[in-house]
């Protein structure tokens, strides 16, 4: 009896501009290849104007689902047919699955982030200052703000989308899971001076990434304390200067590498039913950054 032949792959994507500096595929398909799945991750730099095309594309050429990256977590909600919950309160997707041949918008960004800070500290009850007011604040703002966090400083220096994201976690958010939450929005003038008492500092801009690696995040150094765990969502370099000086200052530091796995956990259990390893994918990113 001649064997069945199946040269059919199942594809999932990441879709952004820039995407060449991207390096999640290589930690999705290190979880594709230890788990015996015959899954493709490709990694695909879209135009803003070709976004739709893409969706469509993706569509009909019965991609499992895929991520999105800056530019497109908020634009790209037009294209599909549907949220999650936690993507339609954030109005940001970074994560596309079909379901029954829909396409469905989810975010795992903020689910990992806190997945990731659960690993210190428990955001009940703290004091967060972010940096940043885009897809990813948005996304990590609303996951902190439902794991418990009563006051979230955001900082930014557009003040239309610091007061965007300060006003939806008063509003929608409060009002559905977050009864003890107080957000600001303070605009960026200069370098922030991070008030004492905080607990959780998170940079959620794209200062610092590759080829910017020496990039400042403008914040006062000497106002940060032991007492505060430090976070930026930055994979490439897993090192950033923003983490490398909050080291020196005695912080304990969560790197963009966390986020990213955890994160990249939950796409994988989205697209394929199966629940990666981890430790297999974050050892894929330490391998190509030499961590």
């Amino acid at each position: 009896m001649a064997k069945e032949l199946n040269f059919k792959q199942e594809l999932t994507a990441a879709f952004g501009k820039p995407i060449a500096e991207n390096p999640t595929q290589a930690m999705i398909e290190a979880a594709y290849r230890h788990h015996r799945l015959d899954w493709r991750y490709l990694t695909i730099e879209v135009d803003a104007a070709d976004l739709g095309d893409a969706v469509r594309g993706a569509r009909a050429m019965g991609f499992a689902g895929f991520n999105c990256t800056i530019p497109h977590k908020v634009a790209v909600i037009e294209h599909l047919d549907g949220l999650g919950e936690s993507a339609a309160l954030m109005g940001a997707v970074n994560c596309v699955v079909r379901r029954d041949g829909t396409l469905i918008g989810e975010n795992t960004d903020g689910k990992g982030f806190v997945q990731t800070l659960r690993g210190l500290t428990d955001p009940a009850g703290k004091s967060v200052v972010l940096f940043g007011a885009g897809g990813a604040a948005r996304a990590i703002g609303v996951e902190l703000a439902l794991a418990g966090a009563t006051e979230i400083t955001i900082v930014n220096r557009s003040e239309g989308r610091g007061r965007d994201l300060a006003d939806l976690l008063n509003g929608d958010v409060r009002e559905a899971a977050a009864p003890d939450l107080r957000a600001e929005f303070v605009p960026w003038r200069g370098d922030f001076a991070v008030p004492a008492g905080t607990d959780i500092v998170v940079n959620a801009t794209s200062i610092g990434l590759y080829p910017d690696v020496d990039a400042r995040l403008a914040l006062e150094v000497e106002a940060l304390t032991p007492a505060m765990i430090v976070t930026d969502v930055i994979p490439n370099p897993p090192r950033t200067r923003l983490v490398r000086d909050a080291e020196a200052r005695g912080c304990r530091v969560i790197d963009g590498l966390g986020m990213l796995v955890a994160q990249g956990v939950i796409g994988v259990e989205y697209w394929t039913g199966v629940s990666p390893d981890p430790t297999v994918m974050r050892a894929a990113l330490e391998e190509v950054f030499e961590a």
